[in-house]
């Protein structure tokens, strides 16, 4: 191994002098790079603060400050669920402010909270106008169920389903189209409560609706006629008219049965009768009862005591029923 002399020793420490002189001078002119850059940078931060608050003042002054665009009108579209005095309710509206501060979002949030409105659509129209497009859930019926306290009358606050299934709360602007529709009556399921705004999926309601339907189809009858309808029977449904007729009728063929129940009341009307209950499901034999119809009378005579036999009960073929002179 060659040995260090002192002459190569000397270059060794003159070599390392020079590199760290030359270290030294790189760090200071680093730093001062750095700072300048650095400067730059803040500078031109500050420069587009200034700009970005300019044009926030600028913008605020175009748009959010400006009068020309203070909410002037609502033009809210013809629906049966709100009108604009409840839509100024429900979303907290300041009629005061200007269209370009009207959160549009939670606008649209506040109404489609509503289980009457399925879908609702904002716009702003300049200068002052805002646009509002809600859509409202269709009834297919009345949903009630006594036991649980909710009533089977029809009125504003009352529980209407929609064909989507939504249970929501009759509006008053929609009270009017519902009062026609029957009542469906579902038996207590603590599985299956009626909720505003939730979709209903109790085990009898598929076969009520499914009659209801049914009846729908048939335009000539429509719904107006029919009261309500329950599932009594793991079989069958009752149905009872607006007259207070009681039809029994099952899970299927529902065509054919309300046929054949249409016929035997509109057959009892020609021969001043009314039908108290009739069973439909029989093709051929279809037990009823009725009851008669007592002419007008001009002079008040004493009434004749009720005896079983004021209800006429029988039991005929259905032909027989529809061609009996």
């Amino acid at each position: 191994m060659p040995r260090k002399t002192a002459k190569s020793k000397a270059q060794n420490r003159s070599r390392l002098l020079r590199a760290n002189v030359w270290s030294i001078r790189t760090l200071w002119h680093s730093t001062l790079k750095f700072a300048f850059r650095l400067t730059l940078i803040l500078l031109g931060l500050a420069a587009l603060g200034a700009a970005g608050w300019g044009g926030k003042v600028a913008l605020d002054r175009l748009f959010y400050d400006n009068p020309d665009f203070r909410l002037q009108a609502i033009q809210l579209n013809s629906n049966e669920a709100i009108n604009e005095r409840d839509l100024v309710t429900i979303t907290g509206l300041d009629l005061d402010t200007n269209i370009f501060r009207i959160d549009i979002k939670e606008i649209t949030r506040r109404l489609l909270a509503q289980p009457a409105i399925k879908d609702a659509r904002i716009e702003r129209q300049t200068p002052g106008t805002l646009i509002v497009q809600v859509t409202t859930r269709t009834p297919r019926a009345w949903v009630a169920c006594p036991d649980r306290g909710l009533p089977a009358d029809r009125r504003p606050g009352g529980f209407l389903i929609a064909f989507d299934g939504i249970v929501y709360p009759c509006p008053k602007l929609q009270f009017e189209t519902a009062a026609s529709l029957p009542v469906i009556l579902i038996a207590p399921d603590p599985d299956h409560p009626i909720a505003p705004g939730k979709t209903l999926r109790h085990p009898e309601l598929a076969n009520c609706s499914h009659l209801i339907n049914t009846a729908r189809d048939q335009h000539d009858h429509g719904l107006e006629w029919i009261d309500s309808v329950k599932q009594t029977k793991p079989w069958s449904l009752t149905l009872t008219t607006r007259e207070g007729t009681i039809a029994t009728l099952g899970l299927r063929e529902h065509a054919r049965q309300l046929s054949y129940l249409h016929a035997a009341i509109a057959h009892a009307h020609k021969k001043g009768e009314k039908i108290d209950t009739i069973n439909v499901i029989p093709r051929e034999t279809v037990p009823y009862t009725v009851s008669t119809a007592a002419p007008p009378r001009a002079i008040p005579v004493a009434e004749p005591s009720l005896t079983p036999a004021s209800s006429d009960r029988r039991n005929r073929d259905l032909d027989s029923l529809l061609n009996r002179n």
